[in-house]
This record gives C-alpha cells, structure tokens and sequence, in this order.
C-alpha cells in the first residue's frame, strides 16, 4: 500500500538478515543514487588503501576552487588553505554528505576506480558518473542525463550492505571503519524518523529535486533489517507532506521494523541485550541493576552497554541461579523488571 499509494517511482529491497525474509520491489531496476553514490565511493578509497595505493592519513589542502554547492560544511565554514586527512574527508563526506569533501576524496581515488570496482564485484548498475556538481567531467554522460550524480539498483545496494555486515567488504578492519562512518549519518528525516531513538542505523541517505534515496542497516536488538529505498520523479503529496520520497523512506523503515523486530506491548523490541547494545532500554536495566545488586554496582545509567553492564548482569544472574551469560535475555529482563 506505501508502495502503490507514492507520487512517484520507487524501488525497494528490505531484509531481515537472521531469518532471510525478504521483500522486495522492482529491485533491479536502475535509478538514481543522488548522495547514496558516496557509500560505493568511501568503499573504493578503502579498498586502494587496503591495497597501499595510498593513505588515510594523507593531507590534503582544500583549494578555493574546490568549493562546490550543496550540502557539508566545507565550502561555507572552512578557509581555503585547510588541511584535512583523507580519513577526515570520508568522514565529512558520510556524516554530512559534504560535497566538496566528495570531490576531494574522489580526485584521490580517480573518478573512474569507483564504477570499474562496482562492477568488478558484480554490481554493473552501481556506477559513480562524475563529481559533484561538475556534469562536465560525466564520464557517462548518457547515464549523467538519465540519473544524475550516480546510478544503482536497490538488489545491489542490499548486496553491498551484506558484505558489509559480514565484515568482507573490502577487509574485516575497513569494513568496521565504514560501519563506523555510517553510523554517524546526520540525516535523520529518512530511516530514522519514525524509529526509537535505541535503534542504531548505519546509513547514507541522497536528495535532489524529484529524488529520496536511503540504503542502510537498522541493527535492533537481536535483528539486523537491511533496506534500500530509491524513489524518482516524486511528486507532492495531498496530504501536506513536504517530501514524498523522503516520508516513503521513513515509512517503510518503521513498517520493517514493527513487523520483523519481536515487541513488547509497549512497542519497544523485546529481544536480547549485549555489549553494544545502546538506548533508553540499557538505561532501565542500568537503574535495576544499581537498584537490586547489594552492593550496588553503581553503573553510569548511560545506556551504554558496555564491560561494566555486562559484569553486573552476570552478578545478577548467578544470584539467580541463571547462566551467567552476560547478556540479557528475555529471562534475566522478567527478573529484572518483572512491571516493565
């Protein structure tokens, strides 16, 4: 119903890793990445300096002639002189989906290497045009005028994800530098929206005019749910919604999310939680435990669940004669907060 009620095209994958379920929806189809392009670009910079063919820490001199519209931080805050790693630029270029910082990185890792290793890994749809706001330098000008910035299709944006996941794209370390960077998407008017603030994404969202891409991992408790969405040709809604593509993006994600994460009455997941674990749901079981353990174990009730949670777990635990696993499961949870 999201589906065929959008002012517009769009292309959907969503997965739920654990059990395999999958729904998916015109998956194949090429479309329009705008700034999701970003995620094969910072892949491709991890993959030449996995292969020593240059450094993360290389410093790099932003020029004013670098500076080019749209969203970051670089061109309307940073002086012309400013050196920053490349590490940094990735960082930019994820977080804020900085232009300028996009086109640095890419003058590094050559404007051709992202589509050739895409394609290298299967995933011929998936191609990086030219740099940003510079239609001039298309190296695709077909595919220039018919997408814009980049192309993709929604199966090989969730095959990306997997590999990511799996800690095998590129290498086990870049792979977890990359789930790093995603993890810190500032846009929170797609995926994020509809989500508890407990729910950790790793993201990257893109938007021009008629386009709303989103292409992440929602990592709930016990459940990891990967979704691309890709939308073109959007339209306005009757219904006072300011984006359409971007209101279709938070949709699906919330309705993933309520029918493939276990909830509890309260609507809040009621699945395990380990080291890792973060949110309003690790503060509770924080507060018990500093309430119920004698001595308490005085936790900062940061929602941060990290070795000092899990220690007071597995003292809560043996005095309950459970397994003493550290992690708490929907057992040790009752025992704890028998009136959630």
């Amino acid at each position: 119903p999201l589906l065929s009620d959008h002012p517009g095209e769009a292309s959907v994958v969503v997965k739920h890793l654990e059990s395999g379920v999958m729904f998916h929806f015109r998956a194949n189809d090429p479309m329009p990445t705008a700034s999701l392009i970003k995620l094969p670009v910072m892949a491709e910079a991890y993959r030449q300096a996995e292969a020593k063919m240059l450094s993360l820490d290389k410093m790099i001199a932003l020029r004013a002639e670098d500076k080019v519209p749209g969203a970051g931080i670089l061109t309307p805050h940073f002086s012309p002189g400013t050196s920053l790693s490349l590490r940094d630029l990735i960082r930019l270029m994820i977080a804020y989906s900085d232009n300028t910082a996009t086109n640095l990185v890419v003058e590094q890792i050559g404007l051709a290497n992202t589509s050739r290793t895409m394609e290298t890994m299967g995933w011929s749809n998936t191609k990086l045009h030219s740099l940003v706001f510079r239609r001039d330098t298309s190296l695709f000008p077909e595919r220039s005028r018919e997408y814009g910035l980049g192309s993709t299709t929604a199966h090989e944006m969730i095959a990306l994800l997997e590999r990511l996941l799996r800690r095998e794209l590129v290498s086990a370390a870049a792979s977890e530098s990359m789930l790093q960077h995603l993890l810190q998407c500032e846009d929170r008017a797609t995926f994020p929206k509809y989500l508890p603030p407990s729910v950790r994404i790793a993201h990257k969202t893109g938007s021009v005019t008629g386009v709303r891409t989103d292409a992440g991992l929602i990592l709930a408790p016990g459940s990891t749910i990967a979704i691309c969405v890709l939308t073109r040709k959007n339209r306005e809604r009757n219904d006072e919604v300011r984006d359409s593509g971007e209101w279709l993006c938070a949709q699906i994600a919330k309705t993933a999310y309520e029918l493939l994460v276990p909830q509890s009455k309260s609507g809040e997941a009621t699945t395990s939680l380990a080291i890792g674990a973060s949110g309003v749901d690790v503060m509770r079981i924080q507060a018990a435990l500093n309430a119920k353990l004698d001595p308490s174990p005085n936790l900062d009730v940061d929602g941060e669940f990290g070795p000092l949670t899990q220690a007071a777990v597995r003292r809560f635990q043996k005095e309950h004669q459970m397994e003493q696993s550290g992690i708490v499961t929907e057992a040790t949870r009752k025992k704890l907060l028998p009136n959630p």
